[in-house]
């Protein structure tokens, strides 16, 4: 499986007419989720703040000196699968300093998600950002 860039997510979201087409291509995306180990779905790693159940780990990796933030993510809702995986087309592989100062609103504001998605959602979508930011600083 290729790798998805915002970018590709942003062109092919330009390219579908109407929001029953951009929900399914959502939903889509987070079917290309890797597997989220069953282990750490747990209070741990839950987020708070989302109407539906959403689990994050988040990490740093050393590669050749250079910290790398990655993270995965599960839900066991449809289309917040999707919003974690255009989170991790945003944020995964990115140097730590890099990731620290993406502005992920910007690029969000770009699918034109707000005025689409419920306020439920939209609030689960802040609180997973606010949980990558919230590691991203402590590290």
């Amino acid at each position: 499986m290729k790798k998805i860039e915002f970018e590709n997510i942003l062109e092919d979201f330009n390219f579908l007419e109407n929001w029953e087409d951009k929900y399914r291509y959502i939903i889509d995306l987070g079917k290309e989720l890797e597997n989220y180990p069953e282990d750490l779905k747990n209070e741990d790693h839950r987020v708070i703040g989302c109407a539906s159940q959403v689990w994050f780990n988040p990490k740093i990796k050393d590669i050749e000196g250079k910290k790398i933030f990655s993270f995965n993510g599960d839900s066991d809702a449809m289309i917040v699968k999707g919003l974690i995986k255009i989170l991790s087309t945003i944020y995964n592989e990115k140097g730590v300093k890099e990731a620290i100062e993406i502005d992920p609103y910007k690029k969000l504001e770009l699918l034109n998600l707000n005025e689409h998605i419920s306020s439920q959602r939209s609030n689960g979508l802040n609180s997973m950002i606010l949980k990558i930011k919230d590691f991203l600083t402590k590290t």
